[in-house]
């Protein structure tokens, strides 16, 4: 009878191991699930914050191009990067082609300078204060979303997550990174 009653505690031991594995699995599994969510909520948003700079650039041009009829290099080079956003195929070849496109429209920003007949233009302030704010909220969304990779890929490397991470082939995400050296280095002020 005793040894019955070791039987019964071991397989109750057993049975409840295998309980808290099973469960463990489950929850690992669905954390994957709920970040890989995330991340593709957080691209989403990013992505109608360059929706509406995408739409917003043409206007942009347009009104530099009756200022600056001589800056058309600079103008072609902003067509030319919108256009490469639009073409672009894989996750990793659109990151890197908006940041050619907020370089390039620093530069544009730039010419604006040199012309104070449009910098006092109401129309190209307003699209210009429009495309500011704008790309304040996409330097948001670019910080949310790499929160979030950061926690997956974080979740994807470690142990005992990692596991499950393999089982089902979830696969590292990308950062949203700064692709021009230029842009990090600090910004010189000079008077």
């Amino acid at each position: 009878m005793e040894n019955m009653t070791w039987l019964w505690i071991l397989i109750g031991v057993v049975v409840i191991i295998v309980v808290i594995i099973a469960i463990w699995y489950i929850w690992a599994y669905n954390k994957f699930i709920k970040m890989k969510n995330n991340i593709e909520e957080a691209f989403s948003t990013i992505d109608v914050y360059l929706k509406k700079r995408f739409d917003l650039i043409p206007n942009l041009v347009e009104t530099v191009k009756g200022y600056a009829k001589h800056e058309s290099g600079t103008l072609e080079k902003v067509t030319a990067a919108r256009n490469a956003v639009a073409s672009s195929s894989t996750t990793e070849e659109r990151l890197q082609n908006e940041n050619i496109l907020s370089g390039t429209l620093r530069s544009l920003f730039a010419v604006s300078e040199a012309y104070p007949d449009l910098k006092a233009n109401t129309n190209f302030m307003d699209l210009q204060r429009q495309l500011n704010q704008i790309e304040t909220d996409i330097a948001n969304a670019r910080k949310f979303y790499n929160a979030n990779v950061k926690e997956f890929n974080t979740s994807l490397q470690t142990f005992p997550t990692n596991l499950i991470a393999r089982k089902f082939k979830f696969e590292k995400q990308p950062m949203y990174e700064v692709s021009d050296a230029q842009e990090r280095e600090n910004v010189k002020v000079q008077f």
